[in-house]
């Protein structure tokens, strides 16, 4: 294979993925998974591979067009990670810098390089990036569910082997919320951890008061109780809880994950690889977290995440909530709750296209 690769198109698929069960939060609720597949094909043959999440079927088409759209101005560019990256960024600097839809576009066509280039390479993308495949345990991730299916979800999580279950919560009354992670936390073996979101639900002052009345309930994390840019009153409620702070979902790069922790607003991270910049912002935001002696999960995008958590100093959880599974040849399956990347190189995607065909976006 050539040593340096040069960009020729990029093409795309925009479908409506099904999700195996709808996700409901504290919220809104994800009913299915509108995607863009990217498909970076190179002079030499190569393609690079990865997909965005639009999260709203209403930002599909835009999302699609604008991946398209940058896509097309890398023609004749080598595919040098870094390089792209830098040049990306500078283009949308006028702009406030690469932000939602922008930013989804420029972290798939980053991950599509790098895909691109760790297949040329033959090499996995965690061997690419100077580590080893390994195995990364995973989190069981459910939507807001009442007692009864918590407690049937968690205890059939730990029957599959997850040593973590994450449950959503966020229910009008804190006697609700109490009910369900009650249930959940007797279904699993002590062991296990607990885990629990507010999706951004509450106010500094619920959040205090919620998160106190789950202390001594077996909680492992109490994940983004706030606006997830509120970071003073995330600061303020992990002062004041005992249980620890999650949030970095929503971090627009690793310049606000740094904010984050400066600001002492988490006591852990869990960065997402479309809203963090790819792989490039990912091995920043890696770099950070050890930096600060933070453990880090993942959000979302098991594929890359598998390689990415597989290099991260700090690793802690890959979250097991599959939105593209349906549409790839072969899916990322856990064993025993624990997630190693494939052994084949690049990231290991690769389309289904009698699937991909079936839940194309009209």
């Amino acid at each position: 294979m050539a040593t340096t690769l040069t960009i020729r198109e990029v093409r795309t698929h925009p479908v409506v993925a099904p999700l195996a069960k709808p996700v409901r939060t504290a919220s809104g609720a994800v009913l299915e998974a509108p995607l863009v597949l990217i498909d970076l094909v190179t002079a030499e043959g190569v393609t690079g591979r990865s997909y965005v999440f639009a999260y709203q079927a209403a930002a599909l088409k835009a999302l699609d067009e604008l991946v398209r759209a940058v896509g097309a101005t890398l023609a004749g560019q080598p595919a040098v990670p870094y390089e792209i990256e830098r040049a990306l960024r500078a283009r949308f600097t006028l702009l406030g810098g690469p932000r939602n839809l922008s930013a989804f576009a420029l972290a798939g066509l980053d991950m599509a390089v790098w895909d691109a280039v760790a297949v040329s390479r033959g090499l996995p993308l965690a061997e690419l990036l100077g580590g080893k495949r390994k195995p990364v345990p995973g989190y069981a991730s459910f939507g807001m569910l009442p007692p009864g299916e918590a407690a049937a979800e968690s205890a059939r999580s730990a029957e599959d082997g997850f040593r973590a279950v994450k449950v959503k919560i966020g229910w009008p009354t804190l006697k609700e919320d109490l009910a369900v992670v009650r249930a959940a936390r007797k279904s699993l073996p002590e062991s296990a951890a607990l885990l629990v979101d507010f999706n951004q639900s509450l106010t500094v002052a619920e959040a205090k008061r919620r998160g106190r009345a789950l202390e001594g309930e077996g909680v492992g994390w109490i994940e983004e109780p706030l606006r997830c840019d509120d970071f003073e009153g995330h600061a303020q409620v992990a002062a004041a809880l005992e249980i620890p702070i999650q949030m970095g979902e929503n971090f627009a790069g690793p310049f606000e994950m740094q904010r984050a922790l400066a600001a002492r607003a988490c006591d852990y991270v869990m960065p997402d690889v479309q809203q963090i910049g790819g792989v490039t912002g990912w091995m920043r935001a890696a770099a950070l977290a050890q930096a600060y002696g933070v453990e880090c999960s993942s959000h979302l995008f098991v594929e890359v995440s598998a390689h990415l958590l597989a290099v991260t100093p700090t690793s802690h959880y890959l979250e097991h909530l599959d939105i593209a599974g349906s549409l790839l040849a072969e899916p990322l399956r856990p064993v025993r709750g624990m997630f190693e990347a494939p052994d084949r190189p690049g990231t290991g995607l690769a389309w289904n296209m009698q699937a991909v065909e079936r839940y194309r976006a009209k």
